[in-house]
């Protein structure tokens, strides 16, 4: 749609336990910028069951804020006129769980894989993901599709000519288990069916009567091409005309939109797009709540999204645990603590899932967790985010004596150029060299990475709005919704301890220094820059420019400034606590993390 001349955006995202809205107004040079936000609790579910009751209390906030009137009667005014109505209003939403999808293949590593990525790309939570070889016997597949009930299935398989016995397989256990969908009693089970063309008279003949099918081009017609498009915007279609319209008040509320109401992880990886193409960067955003962690990635043009459902940071608290371990959350705080004692204050946390830090301790705690989480929910990611798995490629000398299993993830990072953090934990740490080192020692940037967090959560309505109008959504993605934390320069490798993996020299307006960070040690340079830096690697080390290369660029700073990461990659962490401690301590120190953290004393 092209982008339309309008002066006043409203958009709402109805998530789970909130509903926010925001409003966007064209200033005078032209330049779109966020005016007001309000919030309230969301009414999707009893006693109120209508979603536009939510809506109209976050709207009415925004009217109180802004001084504009935006509602009547009859729901939202449009268009524009003085300071009353506005010209667009739109809305995503995951309400009610948001759009939960099963998917189907032939092998789980090859076409199960693709229809994963299509179900994630659309904005889904992938419950299970059923294949011909994923070890399970029919009637155990069939137990598990009746016991989730799922809002749809994406079903793949095979090559157009190629074999049908083992799709239609998959379509028998699917008729056999005859499922129910998850919201309404009055209608089928959508399933989209995108695998051999050749088996659709079959699979047709099986699911047709018990089913909503329908029927898609392939997503994989050769092994060494995916096409996932018309799987997403099908998946998106369906979720507007069968899972919204389920949900009590949804039609009333798409009534007094201009645009389909998009799922909200949908709309955070639309926007996430949107500025790695505007920007011509690699970008990976993550969002960590208290439910789930979902992280998106843009490398070389290819978009990934992976919902790691079982991590999060109040409901899900303890999966993270039991994922990780106690050990590895212990060995993030810079102090001793019964490891009983600390899993009891996982599970208080798990129970009264609004809860806040009140004491540095809890705050180190906590901040050890997200740690964890992002780390599982990263490595997650990359297991999905691969080249095509099943085509013949060329390998070099070397990669023939590596010890892999094939598709190598296409996560480099050392080509990132971008990270961004939200979710309450990240966005509101109570000082910003937190969430940045929270990042850092998730994700272990490596070369030159720009580290921001998102201020108060409004990707989402971004992120509709960037199918709408991407000036606007850009403009204000960049101005109103990042915090730019600063840069941080990684070396890639290890060296031994106090050997100088980075030295040179950076300038900025009113200043410079010299600089000599030996490994194991970070340095921060606090300001906004531009730093002007010349930084020459340890000959065997990395820094974005080539190994053992001087790096020569101009870089910007932020709310932190710019870090110089010299800990080494991958990030070690001494096994002896005395050690381990000294050396969390000293890292804080650097940086300024907790200033009331004295001498390993809270």
């Amino acid at each position: 749609m092209p982008e339309q001349p309008v002066n006043v955006i409203l958009a709402v995202d109805c998530g789970s336990t909130t509903t926010k809205a925001i409003l966007i107004e064209r200033e005078a040079d032209g330049e779109y910028r966020l005016q007001v936000r309000g919030e309230a609790p969301t009414t999707v579910e009893k006693p109120f069951e209508d979603v536009t009751m939510g809506v109209r209390n976050a709207v009415k906030e925004v009217e109180e804020l802004s001084g504009r009137t935006l509602l009547d009667g009859q729901g939202i005014i449009t268009p524009a006129r003085d300071r009353r109505g506005t010209d667009l209003f739109l809305a995503t939403s995951s309400a009610g769980g948001g759009l939960q999808m099963m998917v189907a293949g032939v092998v789980k590593t090859m076409t199960a894989e693709s229809a994963q990525r299509a179900a994630l790309g659309a904005g889904a939570i992938v419950m299970d993901t059923i294949a011909v070889d994923d070890g399970r016997l029919a009637y155990q597949k069939i137990e598990r599709i009746r016991q989730l009930r799922p809002d749809m299935v994406l079903v793949a398989g095979g090559v157009d000519g190629g074999t049908v016995s083992h799709v239609v397989e998959i379509a028998e256990i699917l008729s056999a288990s005859d499922p129910r969908p998850r919201l309404g009693s009055g209608y089928n089970l959508p399933v989209i069916y995108c695998g051999n063309v050749d088996a659709q008279p079959q699979v047709a003949k099986l699911l047709q009567d018990k089913t909503d099918l329908r029927f898609l081009p392939n997503i994989r017609p050769v092994l060494e091409r995916e096409e996932l498009g018309q799987a997403r915007e099908a998946i998106h279609n369906l979720f507007m005309e069968h899972v919204m319209a389920q949900a009590p008040g949804y039609r009333t509320l798409l009534e007094w939109t201009h645009a389909p109401i998009m799922p909200t992880p949908a709309a955070v990886g639309k926007i996430i797009q949107t500025v790695a193409r505007e920007n011509a960067v690699n970008i990976i955003g993550v969002d960590i709540g208290g439910a789930t962690t979902d992280v998106f990635s843009m490398f070389n043009g290819v978009f990934n999204r992976t919902v790691s459902a079982n991590l999060g940071m109040s409901y899900s608290v303890c999966n993270v645990l039991v994922e990780t371990g106690t050990d590895n959350i212990l060995r993030w705080l810079p102090f001793s603590i019964d490891p009983a004692e600390l899993k009891n204050r996982i599970r208080n946390k798990m129970i009264r899932p609004t809860t806040i830090p009140h004491t540095l301790e809890d705050l180190l705690i906590e901040q050890a967790i997200v740690r964890e989480a992002l780390s599982l929910a990263f490595a997650h990611h990359k297991t999905l985010a691969v080249g095509l798995r099943g085509i013949q490629r060329q390998r070099t000398i070397g990669e023939a004596f590596q010890q892999t299993s094939g598709a190598d993830t296409i996560i480099d990072m050392l080509e990132l150029d971008m990270l961004v953090g939200s979710g309450g934990t990240l966005s509101h740490a109570p000082r910003r060299v937190q969430s940045a080192m929270m990042l850092m020692d998730a994700f272990q940037p490596e070369g030159v990475t720009r580290l921001a967090v998102d201020s108060i959560f409004m990707m989402p309505q971004l992120g509709v709005l960037a199918d709408i109008h991407p000036r606007a959504a850009t403009q204000v993605f960049e101005k109103d919704c990042l915090i730019h934390l600063g840069t941080v320069v990684a070396p890639r490798g290890r060296g031994r301890s106090g050997e100088k993996a980075i030295t040179g020299r950076v300038r900025w307006a009113g200043g410079s220094a010299d600089v000599a960070v030996p490994w194991g040690e970070i340095r921060l340079i606090p300001g906004q820059g531009p730093f002007q830096v010349e930084l020459h690697p340890h000959q065997g080390a990395d820094i974005g420019a080539g190994r053992g290369r001087t790096l020569h660029r101009e870089l910007p700073g932020g709310v932190c400034g710019l870090f110089l990461d010299c800990r080494g990659r991958p990030l070690f962490l001494a096994e002896d606590d005395k050690t381990r401690v000294r050396q969390l301590l000293k890292w804080y120190e650097q940086v300024g993390m907790y200033p009331m953290l004295v001498g390993g004393r809270l």
